[in-house]
């Protein structure tokens, strides 16, 4: 095993990188604050067994929540990718006014409470719509509101990428005649899709688990707007805890499966920007 020493400044003293006590204290933690929930939550979910667990997961209700909420996430990840990528675009290639205050607004919905958020969705597209748009109770709010609350993934994730581009790259590209649309998509787009993919990856999964910015917006309607967070709070009201836990358990296995194969598809473009580089 290689050993990593550092020298501390104006000191000859020297620090470990694998001190045992740092790594001790790191799984202690991500035990008690990640490990444990999860093996809960999973043991809940077969205190009936394997057939009670199937049993909850598959009925009607469970199906169809779990059916609108992968669907509409899906939905909102994609819109973020684009405009996401394209707000990225503008912080880090545009000069203009106000673009500090634009930059900091990104991280509003990472401060807001989402049922704050919801308010806000409910007074603007609610039945006394200012704009007379309403959208209360119906599936393009649910976006809507989605699409609020994870923006910011996507944007901090290409926003540091695309400030490290090498511009000299594209200004050559440009000299030989190829046009915006071509360094776009043969310089630019593989250099960010790592990091457009963990974004995405990021607003799926925050969107297929959110609650509070979609309670008031969504009005919970069973088969049309109600999210799977809204039918696990719904389990538990009618004391239901085994569906609860199954249905969370299967959220947890979406989020998984999407990251880790957005996570293996980013590395595998990186691979090959580093081996044609």
């Amino acid at each position: 095993m290689t050993v990593v020493e550092h020298a501390a400044p104006g000191s000859g003293r020297r620090w470990r990188a694998d001190n045992p006590l740092t790594l001790g204290v790191a799984g202690l933690w991500l035990t008690v604050i990640v490990l444990l929930p999860l093996i809960a939550i999973g043991s809940n979910a077969f205190d009936d067994g394997w057939s009670g667990f199937w049993d909850a997961v598959t009925a009607q209700g469970a199906l169809d929540t779990l059916r609108i909420t992968v669907l509409m996430s899906v939905v909102v990840a994609l819109i973020n990718v684009l405009f996401g990528t394209i707000i990225a675009w503008v912080l880090v290639r545009d000069d203009f006014w106000g673009k500090g205050f634009v930059n900091a607004i990104i991280d509003l919905p990472f401060a807001l409470p989402t049922i704050v958020a919801s308010l806000v969705l409910l007074s603007l597209y609610g039945p006394n719509s200012p704009i007379d748009v309403h959208l209360a109770a119906t599936q393009p709010g649910v976006v809507i509101a989605l699409t609020f609350v994870t923006l910011p993934f996507v944007v901090r994730q290409v926003q540091p990428v695309l400030m490290e581009i090498d511009r000299d790259v594209e200004e050559a590209a440009a000299v030989l005649g190829a046009g915006n649309g071509v360094i776009f998509r043969r310089i630019v787009l593989p250099a960010l899709a790592p990091s457009i993919l963990t974004g995405m990856g990021l607003a799926f999964t925050r969107a297929i688990g959110e609650f509070g910015s979609v309670v008031l917006i969504g009005g919970n309607i069973p088969d049309k707007t109600q999210v799977a967070s809204q039918y696990i709070q719904q389990q538990i009201e009618v004391d239901q805890p085994v569906a609860a836990a199954a249905v969370s358990v299967v959220l947890l296995a979406i989020a998984f499966i999407v990251l880790l194969l957005l996570r293996v598809a980013g590395r595998t473009q990186q691979r090959r920007e580093e081996a044609s580089a």
